[in-house]
């Protein structure tokens, strides 16, 4: 792809980030209408609101990329591009009126494979917009990531000095799981940290205000706008696809230098430790 062809996608991207954003931003005081819930997630018509406006914006620049979405698909999703859209990540903090939350959109194209399986996708764009603050991070693979437009890079302490945020998904199993690590790491580090948008702890790990982020189990559309700008501000972005639930991953995000450590503390994260 082109240097030209990339900076369209981004431009698209940031417009498509900035405007969910904004209907986020004009309610978060409103009554918002719930879709669904469970004890431990919220879905809100607003969700659904925000990625069909995200979808008009792509669809309008882009109509050859498919969607993927965290409410819903457009199109052949296993396709050679594809946008895949967190509309509101966070949803619960937004919801309560809590104000961390934000829009997170990447484009992923599908990597060289000489059989005829498909093979997995690599991220080329990515963007996360905090409407809240008026943050947006942004990265194209290859290049350096940015935050407003200035060139961003990890905090490289180590995990004494860490800020760790840990997330607990929406099962029991999976706070089971992860309760060890939060008891086995809060004496280790500096402060253990829940926040409740996978998408903001990542590029905050990015532009070194969390030095990492670990959890067991979250869906693409969390992690691969933010992943890609981590990995675009010297961080690293370890992940491994879980075996139960498509898109579903363990990931680990962190400054590059303190997953080892986290490992020898906590033990390696499996993926499938839980079902």
């Amino acid at each position: 792809m082109k240097i030209l062809e990339k900076k369209n996608f981004l431009n698209t991207a940031v417009k498509a980030a900035q405007i969910a954003g904004e209907i986020m931003a004009n309610n978060l005081f409103s009554f918002k209408k719930i879709n669904s819930s469970t004890q431990r997630d919220i879905k809100l018509e607003l969700d659904v609101k925000c990625q069909k406006k995200i979808e008009m914006i792509l669809n309008k620049a882009h109509p050859e990329v498919a969607i993927l979405g965290e409410e819903g698909n457009a199109g052949d999703i296993d396709t050679e591009l594809r946008w895949v859209v967190d509309p509101i990540d966070g949803t619960v903090n937004y919801t309560y009126g809590i104000p961390h939350a934000c829009v997170s959109i990447a484009l992923q194209k599908r990597k060289a494979h000489h059989s005829a399986v498909r093979s997995d996708f690599e991220t080329i764009i990515g963007v996360v917009f905090d409407p809240f603050t008026n943050e947006l991070w942004t990265a194209v693979k290859g290049q350096a990531a940015k935050l407003n437009g200035k060139k961003i890079s990890v905090n490289d302490g180590a995990l004494k000095e860490a800020m760790i945020a840990i997330g607990f998904a929406k099962d029991k199993a999976t706070m089971d799981y992860m309760m060890p690590y939060f008891t086995k790491l809060a004496p280790k580090i500096r402060k253990p940290r829940m926040m409740g948008s996978a998408a903001l702890a990542m590029v905050y790990v990015a532009c070194g205000r969390f030095h990492g982020y670990i959890e067991s189990k979250i869906q693409i559309w969390d992690v691969a706008a933010g992943g890609l700008i981590l990995e675009c501000s010297g961080g690293e972005f370890w992940r491994i696809p879980r075996k139960k639930g498509k898109h579903r991953y363990a990931v680990i995000a962190s400054n590059g230098k303190i997953r080892k450590p986290i490992e020898r503390v906590c033990g390696q994260l499996d993926p499938d430790g839980l079902l």
